[in-house]
């Protein structure tokens, strides 16, 4: 029987990843019962937990069949560890015990799908790294390493011209093995292309952006971006870098949308500047070209590094959310203490949380995009960057 809890302290959660994995409860963290998140959805004013499971960098496209699709860095199938212990960083580093924790991202690209956001039905795993250039291009890497130690991490899923795009980073078995798979039809699923092979080596965080002209452009690693052939084989220009005007946008999860007139790069920092120190915020800036120049780094949403931005059916905007810090969730109050500059802290439990955005084109053509559940929407008191307007403009 797999028991649902109601939230849990900090401590009791601390207690139970002490626990053997056979003592834990199956559903550490239950997703809300669909019917809760339904009204959520209409409502668009608070986050809504709307998948559990262990799962990072959440990333939530539609389909050209209308569903919801979702991806994200996870375990191998059947990972006992992925409920049996839920606060697992994904790093090999000491877990919240201090002991030391292999991590649990393994080596697909796993995918589930929704019609409404609140029911997924597993659709399977449609890429493993086997499957990617680097199996090709240097088999004695993939022979001689124990597979254990393979990572596939940040996948995105991107529907183009047709065709099924995947994209992902990898530390391992190749370093730095990223790759970018097209499907050969309209359906996602093998066999895939691999048109820009070696290329991807090196393009941590990769992401895709189709502008309105049919350009595909890569961006990678916050944030050096390139328009890619009209066969996606090469880069039809030198790659640039497109930085906010004040300061770097961030270190990961690079994003770019076209709102209104502008683009809008969105990217993942901590709130501290220091790695693991504070919490997992999402930033923005915006610039009339794709390749800037690009305003100041502005604040969208804290606990929401590498979220994805995205609209659903009705034109809502939300950004997905997951659990990333080195300890159990803190509660929406104690994540306003100063304490929080000192560790890696968020209120997101395990699984993936869906948070409202405001995203307004002011008069004048700007953007301007804030969470807009409280815990979300504004910066927390460790953190460094100071932000000016915190409120749309008329």
């Amino acid at each position: 029987m797999i028991m649902k809890l109601s939230p849990l302290t900090p401590a009791i959660l601390s207690f139970l990843t002490l626990l053997p994995m056979s003592l834990v409860p199956v559903s550490l963290n239950a997703a809300l019962p669909a019917e809760k998140i339904l009204a959520g959805l209409e409502a668009h004013d608070h986050s809504l937990h709307i998948k559990d499971g262990w799962i990072r960098d959440p990333y939530i496209m539609i389909g050209p069949d209308g569903f919801y699709y979702l991806t994200g860095t996870t375990p191998e199938p059947g990972d006992p560890r992925e409920f049996g212990k839920p606060f697992n960083s994904g790093l090999d580093r000491p877990d919240i015990t201090g002991q030391k924790e292999r991590s649990i991202v393994g080596t697909r690209i796993r995918v589930w799908r929704s019609k409404d956001l609140a029911e997924w039905d597993y659709h399977g795993d449609v890429f493993d790294l086997e499957d990617g250039y680097w199996a090709q291009a240097d088999p004695e890497a993939f022979a001689g390493d124990d597979k254990g130690d393979w990572r596939l991490w940040a996948p995105e899923l991107h529907f183009i011209e047709g065709r099924w795009m995947l994209v992902h980073t990898s530390p391992s078995p190749v370093k730095q093995g990223a790759n970018l798979a097209v499907s050969t039809g309209a359906e996602l699923r093998r066999p895939y292309r691999l048109p820009l092979g070696k290329r991807m080596q090196g393009k941590h965080d990769p992401s895709l952006f189709q502008d309105t002209d049919g350009t595909v452009y890569l961006l990678w690693s916050n944030t050096w971006i390139v328009p890619l052939t009209e066969d996606l084989s090469g880069f039809a220009a030198e790659p640039v870098r497109i930085d906010p005007s004040d300061r770097q946008i961030g270190h990961e999860g690079a994003t770019l949308r076209r709102i209104g007139d502008k683009y809008v790069h969105f990217g993942t920092a901590w709130s501290t500047d220091r790695m693991r120190k504070g919490t997992y915020n999402l930033y923005y800036c915006t610039s009339d070209s794709i390749t800037g120049p690009y305003g100041p780094r502005r604040f969208a949403g804290r606990f929401l590094g590498h979220g994805t931005p995205f609209q659903d059916r009705e034109g809502r905007w939300w950004c997905t959310a997951f659990y990333n810090a080195n300890v159990p969730p803190v509660s929406r109050e104690e994540a306003l203490e100063e304490k929080v500059g000192d560790n890696a802290h968020t209120i997101n439990p395990s699984g993936v949380t869906l948070v409202p955005l405001e995203v307004k084109i002011q008069k004048d053509g700007d953007i301007f995009i804030r969470a807009i559940d409280p815990a979300y929407a504004s910066p927390g008191p460790e953190e460094v960057q100071q932000f000016g307007l915190s409120q749309p403009r008329e």
